[in-house]
């Protein structure tokens, strides 16, 4: 326990996945009660064989997480075992690329807690492309349904990303608040300096909103 706290502290940082012993602390972590249910939920997606399918990171929320951010799909960069070796083999905001990186300053001018967050992406798994077919993309929402299902806590869906945000029909029919935004990636920065200047304001709203609800629930 000693150890899992001291990397909730140590480890938080931008692009801390690229230690490998950072790593190896995360994967120690997955049988926490907050996480275990959704890290043994992401076990299941990887053995049905859609692809190598990235694991939950313990640092976030788990099963206590309040708003879920959705993103689009996992790349080969953070594939542990995929076409890029040495990748974290987490969906994370510490894994060692500018978007992640990004996320956590996003996050902090939002004003989201860690713990209250939950990252997942509509196709949570790695299968050679980073297109999304439409067969993939319903499957992809089915995974989503299932995971909305262990979040008991659950009051917002952040769709992160135009491809994501193909999946909106489903989080829109369950009653959740849902926001949209763009990836925090380079080339929004680079290409659309007003849209990527709208993430933490778009993020911010959804912080306000579990914040509204967690004073209307006390």
């Amino acid at each position: 326990m000693i150890d899992c706290l001291r990397s909730k502290v140590d480890d938080d940082y931008p692009r801390a996945l690229r230690d490998q012993g950072v790593r190896l602390r995360r994967k120690e972590m997955l049988e926490l009660p907050h996480i275990l249910p959704v890290a043994a939920y992401a076990e299941r997606l990887h053995l049905r064989g859609l692809g190598e399918v990235l694991q939950f990171d313990p640092l976030d929320g788990g099963v206590n997480a309040r708003v879920l951010f959705l993103l689009e799909k996992t790349g080969p960069m953070t594939a542990d075992g995929g076409t890029f070796n040495g990748g974290s083999g987490f969906i994370s905001r510490n894994n060692d690329d500018p978007t992640a990186a990004a996320t956590i300053a996003f996050m902090q001018t939002a004003g989201i807690a860690r713990e209250l967050t939950v990252l997942w992406n509509v196709i949570p798994w790695w299968n050679g492309t980073i297109k999304i077919a439409t067969a993939e993309l319903r499957e992809g929402i089915e995974c989503v349904k299932e995971l909305i299902s262990l979040l008991p806590k659950l009051s917002a869906v952040v769709m992160v990303g135009k491809k994501a945000g193909r999946a909106k029909p489903f989080p829109e029919s369950t009653g959740l608040a849902l926001f949209t935004s763009d990836r925090p990636s380079p080339l929004v920065k680079a290409k659309y300096p007003e849209r990527w200047n709208a993430i933490p304001v778009e993020w911010a709203k959804a912080g306000k909103h579990i914040s509204e609800r967690e004073r209307h629930i006390a």
